[in-house]
């Protein structure tokens, strides 16, 4: 049975299917329309947002509101390039702006509203270069480990030897300190390593996962570490490692709390993202997950090598724990960033939920 599709019907089925972020508003300002890509770029389902006044979906985006009033008293099209835009959720995006006024006779009463994110591009370039440069990394942690290790097999071979010959307990001694020590070294460098196993995914739940991290992180703060919830329980089950995912969150809420000295709030946000783009793979759904505390932030010299080993802020830190964190989320096709200001650190940690679109 073929389905003749009216233009209405048809206009709304290729808007909902284009990466361009479109609304419609009214005379009113308010919100008639918003398309999955607005969804996305604006953090607001249309459901939540439809209805809304834009000074109340966008509180902070006057330039925007200005040129939606002009279209609409002028009757023409404006254009806007760069315009950045405060969510409301806290964030900011930067797009460029058409706004095209609509009417069937009479004045316009409404204004169709296009948003091209401008620095999606740089997102996904810095993207492609971080997996680049994790990948280079391990390369060369690789070639280093194996050129460390076999000289450790015979430096502590060497001292088991000499220790049998040795009738002196004082001088047996030196020889277990070398052994333990080397034996230190090995376990560093398999650190330094990653993870080597490919993950045993099964169909799991993310949210499940966040309960047994959460409830580790406050046990081992003796309470003085609050961990807020702000999950989407609309996020499906999905296939991945479950004791892999807990080690990569595990690592980065550890640092947090240690970051924050043992007492502040963390807060984990679970969110699903459409047609999104890790690296240079797109996916027609992925899970954002943000770990965000009220810590003092990172030095902003130490952004770019945050995730590299023996990376740390920390006197008594490893720096290993994010760089494990990255490796673990890569093995799944995903990627961790990082945004930080004095009071607000932020790492997303971005998973495929369903195959490549």
């Amino acid at each position: 049975m073929n389905v003749q599709l009216t233009p209405m019907t048809r206009e709304k089925s290729i808007l909902d299917n284009i990466t361009t972020a479109i609304l419609m508003v009214d005379a009113g300002l308010r919100v008639e329309y918003m398309n999955p890509a607005a969804e996305m770029l604006l953090a607001q389902s249309a459901s939540h947002a439809c209805g809304q006044r834009l000074p109340e979906l966008l509180p902070a985006a006057d330039a925007l509101l200005d040129r939606v009033r002009s279209a609409l008293d002028e009757n023409r099209t404006y254009t806007e390039r760069e315009l950045a835009l405060r969510l409301h959720q806290g964030g900011e995006v930067t797009v460029d702006c058409t706004l095209s006024p609509r009417q069937d006779s009479g004045p316009p009463s409404h204004v169709l509203i296009e948003l091209i994110q401008v620095d999606r591009h740089l997102r996904i370039s810095r993207e492609e270069n971080l997996l680049e440069q994790s990948q280079a990394m391990r390369q060369l942690v690789r070639g280093l480990a194996h050129e460390i290790k076999n000289p450790l097999g015979g430096l502590r071979g060497a001292a088991q030897l000499l220790e049998r010959e040795l009738d002196s307990d004082e001088l047996k001694e030196y020889t277990r300190i070398i052994i333990g020590e080397a034996d230190r070294l090995r376990t560093l460098v398999n650190r330094m390593l990653g993870p080597n196993n490919v993950p045993q995914k099964r169909m799991s739940n993310i949210h499940q996962v966040l309960e047994h991290v959460r409830s580790l992180v406050v046990a081992e703060s003796h309470r003085e570490i609050g961990v807020e919830r702000d999950y989407d329980p609309s996020i499906p089950d999905f296939e991945f490692d479950p004791e892999m995912l807990i080690q990569a969150i595990l690592n980065i809420m550890r640092n947090a709390a240690r970051a924050m000295g043992g007492q502040g709030m963390i807060l984990l946000r679970t969110r699903t993202l459409r047609q999104f783009t890790i690296g240079h793979q797109r996916y027609r759904l992925v899970l954002r997950l943000d770990v965000e505390d009220n810590g003092p932030g990172i030095p902003p010299e130490m952004m770019e090598t945050i995730f590299y080993p023996l990376v740390t802020g920390q006197a008594d830190g490893t720096g290993l724990g994010l760089s494990i964190s990255q490796s673990l989320i890569n093995l799944h096709g995903g990627l961790i960033e990082c945004e930080s200001v004095p009071g607000r650190t932020v790492f997303t940690l971005l998973l495929p939920l369903e195959p490549v679109a």
